[in-house]
């Protein structure tokens, strides 16, 4: 199996769909408009024993990302149901059809690329025996 082939933009959009940033801030604030960014997942590449995702957070026209807190996220995301990182992971794993098996993940720290993108980086481990 060739792992980079497996994660093309309709893939990606199809395990983390565009309408997720709107339902999160609609949970969150009881209205979709309130949120200053759109949530985005991305493959950065493979090691033998990982899978490294990165979720961005695009900045909306009108909005300012840097005014809200974005560096606590890596922990609300990783429990908030929307999000459902969980999930997310276990249909990653369904892709990945018995090539290899993700035993755990992990969020790292909020990395700031621009003034309209932040980074949080999603490490999927693998176990190929």
């Amino acid at each position: 199996m060739q792992i980079d082939g497996v994660f093309t933009p309709d893939v990606l959009n199809e395990l983390f769909p565009d309408h997720l940033s709107d339902t999160f801030f609609d949970a969150l604030y009881g209205d979709a408009e309130e949120g200053v960014y759109d949530i985005r997942l991305k493959f950065k590449g493979h090691r033998e024993n990982r899978l490294e995702f990165e979720l961005h957070l695009v900045q909306r026209a009108g909005k300012c990302l840097n005014c809200h807190l974005t560096y606590g996220l890596p922990s609300v995301f990783s429990r908030h149901p929307i999000i459902n990182i969980k999930g997310l992971v276990q249909n990653i794993n369904k892709l990945l059809d018995g090539f290899a098996l993700c035993t755990d993940w992990q969020l790292g720290s909020t990395r700031e690329v621009s003034s309209d993108l932040h980074v949080i980086p999603l490490i999927i481990f693998l176990d190929k025996d």
